[in-house]
């Protein structure tokens, strides 16, 4: 219900905007917190649960205050009129984030804290768990028993 309250209430604060827009920061925000942690999962052997961790807040929280801090919330000046654009917040201007989609500052920020995170997790010697789980994804070796009908 509360997840419910609040997509209605999100709903109604950005009645008469751009939907293909809006699409445009959900993709980002989930660009910026999933990405890095399935780029680095598939490709990076060390990458370990502190890396996952940081990478995700770190890119949720960062792409969130960014759009919060943006001119789609409150606005900016037009510089041929001197008056305030259309934005979330009507007659308000206390943007600091110059861009309209936090993309290129959150997705990188993100890739670089799951690099940081890993690295502060420390190595732990288990690198035969992850040839073993590697075999297994490949093959389905040791994933279940056999079945016999």
């Amino acid at each position: 219900m509360v997840i419910g309250a609040l997509a209605i209430l999100g709903g109604i604060g950005v009645q008469g905007q751009n939907i293909a827009f809006l699409v445009a920061l959900a993709f980002a925000v989930a660009a910026s917190a999933n990405l890095p942690t399935i780029i680095y999962s598939l490709y990076w052997r060390r990458f370990n649960t502190r890396g996952a961790l940081w990478s995700m807040y770190g890119g949720l929280i960062s792409s969130v205050v960014l759009i919060a801090f943006s001119p789609v919330v409150s606005g900016k000046l037009d510089p041929k009129t001197g008056e305030l654009t259309a934005s979330m917040i009507k007659g308000v201007d206390f943007h600091w984030f110059p861009l309209d989609n936090p993309g290129i500052v959150s997705i990188p920020l993100a890739f670089l804290l799951g690099i940081l995170g890993t690295y502060a997790g420390g190595r732990k010697e288990n690198s035969w768990l992850a040839a073993e789980m590697e075999v297994r994804s490949l093959t389905g070796h040791g994933a279940e028993k056999e079945v016999h009908h």
